[in-house]
């Protein structure tokens, strides 16, 4: 299949190797573009001779590919003569199936599917005349019974399975790969560089990769198999964490301003003035943050832990000594409601320190201003003039902060909430508005297993919040199956009743907003507004149960139903991202005041959100969320002295891969576990963010979740082999390895943290 004799680079366009036709099918469908890119779409799994054979269990309208030997073939004339097919009848023992090719392909796939040929036959499994048959399939012929040790070598082989389309089978890919693989063994590999330091291969006993290349596409055993993923798993590893290791060095040398608190100031003061005490997690992160903060060099920390650990008051804390340092500090938030929400609480737990005046006066307190897009022109004016004269020492905003209009006095700390939902370029935007680099702290909404922090957040160094603050109260989770038993359904009902009967308040969540706009974007299907809200689509669910489910249920429609039924007297109201934004602060500021009993809302409350006086949250159609979502969700109650009561209400039956989900949730209120639990469930390039860089992910072959061990010491090897050769001038061949695997868009993704 290789075109010319030449060997070719890993980076050369497989066009001039395969040949135009392959090459455009493996670009078009299978995303595969150079010899590297071939060369690493490694085999799904591996079938043995016999695997392959069980006609009797084929499933219908699935593309298969299967083993068998052709028992009788025979012409047939319809349509009064003038039409011809080809009927091959294919027996591997447990069954049959039937072959049929029509018009010219009939004769000429009679002259080589004679009775007695052995062959894998790939198509599509239909129904004719109560026979199951491949129509027109894509077939390879196998050595003739008559080699006995072709035979006995077939009989042995383990045949690589890759991923496919329906343009081009799996056996094709494999005869693409050992073409490339024999004109790179012809040369001797040596157009082929090793990214792994000869020292670190021995140290670890990795295999080499021309042989893992070759272990992994063609293997004689098992053991192959395994050899070759150790090692393919180890560069993908460890290319990534130099590359993280370089971008944490490279930060590590830029100047920064030093922001240490000082005695008696602002910090002291708002320390003075807590009702509570810090928990001992909160003080040694706040430790860690301003050790950081005193240093010449930018801090680049991720602060993460269990929802409602109290990771709010320690960014405020590391705000306010930085204003005492002499410098300003923001808070980017994701949506203006949590914008709103965090401007609200800092100005509530500062009190009057929240109304100073000029910034480094003699006075102790300064200015918190909010900066949203949807503002007044003449708030907008005012915000962004105390913004560079100085008299603003905080600013929460959204977006909004990024634009060109806004400048700063002396940016010195940038808070970013939820950092998943803004882009590389959105952070750096912001970053560039301090004339030396800001500090950088970025927080999470929910914890993250370790070895994803290490990943998706690699150039950031971790502190963990995993201690709640004293008087939080225990949250009791339950599924309510609202279709198997509507009693649980009613009785959720009359316990949101008697929980704002004895003083409190309830949250009940729903996937959808269900107004005009909402009903155009669904299509009948769930929306994803551009408030941010979603909910994660059903995972594993049958195409049956997906064709059959009901839309959604929506804010507006439960809102009323709830008003008018089950709690008729009670003061509900909704609450979305689509509302004016005036209007869903004025919503929050009366549930936040006690003037609301329940409110109707969509994600839009996921995170930051604090009432302590909530103590119920319902989530309806709670199976299409996602579990770290839920586990968010639920964080907003129990928040207070009064305990907290999630109650999760679905329709899915009970041994279903969602009602699963939900039991996880309610049966844990431990978010690293649930995290865990949600990324196991998702694609490899979903946990590393690949929705939200838009580049397609380099891990073939590793699992974040799975293969701790395997990037826990990758990290550690590739720290050493940073910090003796940051430009890694000794190691050209990782050097090169690194530029054709993190090209310039994947370089600043791994830098968005």
């Amino acid at each position: 299949m290789v075109c010319n004799g030449t060997v070719p680079a890993l980076d050369e366009p497989l066009k001039k190797t395969l040949g135009g036709t392959t090459a455009k099918v493996l670009a078009d469908h299978l995303d595969l573009h150079t010899v590297g890119d071939l060369l690493h779409h490694y085999p799904r799994r591996y079938a043995e001779r016999g695997e392959l054979t069980r006609l009797a269990d084929l499933p219908l309208d699935e593309h298969v590919t299967v083993v068998a030997q052709v028992a009788k073939a025979a012409k047939k004339t319809f349509n009064q003569g003038r039409g011809v097919r080809l009927e091959v009848v294919v027996t591997d023992g447990s069954g049959s199936l039937t072959l049929v090719f029509f018009g010219r392909a009939a004769h000429h796939h009679e002259r080589e599917l004679l009775p007695g040929r052995r062959g894998m036959f790939a198509g599509k499994v239909s129904v004719f005349n109560r026979t199951r048959q491949l129509a027109h399939p894509d077939y390879e012929l196998l050595p003739r019974e008559g080699a006995a040790d072709a035979v006995e070598s077939f009989a042995n082989q383990l045949l690589p399975l890759y991923p496919a389309c329906k343009q081009i089978a799996s056996w094709q890919i494999a005869k693409a790969v050992g073409a490339l693989l024999d004109t790179f063994e012809a040369d001797g590999w040596q157009d082929v560089v090793d990214p792994l330091p000869p020292a670190l291969r021995e140290g670890r006993g990795l295999t080499g990769l021309p042989e893992a290349f070759r272990k992994v596409h063609q293997p004689r055993t098992k053991a192959d198999i395994a050899a070759a993923r150790d090692r393919l798993k180890w560069d993908e590893a460890f290319v990534l964490q130099v590359a993280l290791a370089r971008r944490r060095y490279a930060d590590a040398q830029l100047p920064a301003v030093p922001r240490a608190p000082r005695q008696g100031g602002l910090l002291d003061a708002f320390d003075a003035k807590l009702p509570f005490t810090l928990t001992e997690g909160q003080r040694a992160v706040s430790a860690e943050i301003f050790a950081d903060l005193a240093t010449e060099h930018p801090m680049h920390r991720l602060l993460q832990g269990e929802v409602g650990s109290g990771k709010t008051m320690v960014a405020l804390r590391a705000m306010l000594g930085v204003v005492d340092a002499g410098g300003q500090a923001a808070m980017l938030a994701p949506t203006e409601v949590l914008a709103q929400q965090h401007h609200r609480s800092i100005v509530e737990m500062m009190g009057e320190l929240a109304e100073g005046g000029m910034l480094g006066g003699a006075e102790q307190g300064t200015k918190v201003v909010l900066l949203t897009g949807s503002m007044g022109a003449a708030a907008r004016r005012q915000a962004l003039l105390d913004l560079v004269t100085g008299e603003a020492g905080i600013v929460v905003g959204t977006h909004a902060l990024i634009e060109d209009k806004v400048r700063f006095h002396d940016l010195g700390l940038v808070v970013v909430d939820e950092q998943h939902r803004f882009g590389v370029e959105q952070r750096d935007a912001l970053r560039s508005k301090g004339e030396q680099p800001p500090h950088l702290l970025v927080m999470t909404a929910t914890p993250i297993p370790r070895t994803v922090a290490m990943t998706v957040f690699g150039d950031l160094e971790t502190s963990v919040l995993d201690q709640l603050p004293a008087g939080r109260s225990p949250i009791a989770s339950h599924v309510v199956p609202a279709k198997d038993k509507p009693h649980f359904l009613a009785r959720t009902w009359e316990r949101v009743r008697e929980e704002v009967e004895a003083g409190h308040q309830a949250y009940v969540v729903c996937p959808r907003i269900g107004d005009e706009e909402d009903e155009k974007a669904a299509g009948g299907r769930a929306a994803r507004s551009s408030a941010g809200e979603s909910a994660v689509p059903e995972t594993g669910a049958s195409p049956e149960d997906e064709a059959e489910r009901r839309p959604p249920l929506a804010v507006l429609d439960i809102a009323e139903r709830l008003a008018k039924g089950p709690l008729a007297g009670l003061r509900v109201e909704p609450l979305h991202g689509r509302m004016h934004p005036d209007d869903k602060d004025a919503v929050m500021r009366r549930f936040a005041a006690g003037e609301v009993d329940v409110l109707v809302a969509t994600t839009v409350i996921e995170v930051g959100v604090n009432v302590p006086n909530a103590t119920v949250m319902v989530i309806m159609d709670a199976d299409r969320f996602g579990v770290s979502q839920l586990h968010q969700l639920r964080g907003r109650v129990g928040r207070g002295s009064a305990p907290g009561l999630c109650l999760l209400v679905s329709e899915m039956p009970e041994a279903s891969p969602a009602r699963g989900r939900l039991d996880a949730v309610a049966g844990t209120l431990d978010g690293f576990e649930l995290s865990r639990i949600d990324l196991e469930q998702r694609r490899e390039g979903d946990v590393l963010g690949q929705a939200q860089s838009g580049v397609r992910s380099s891990l073939r072959m590793l699992a974040v979740i799975e293969d701790e061990e395997v990037i826990a010491a990758a990290r550690e090897e590739a720290v050493a082999i940073v910090a003796a050769d940051p430009e890694l001038e000794r190691l050209p061949a990782l050097r090169g390895a690194l530029d054709s695997l993190l090209d310039a868009d994947r370089e600043r993704y791994l830098d968005k943290g």
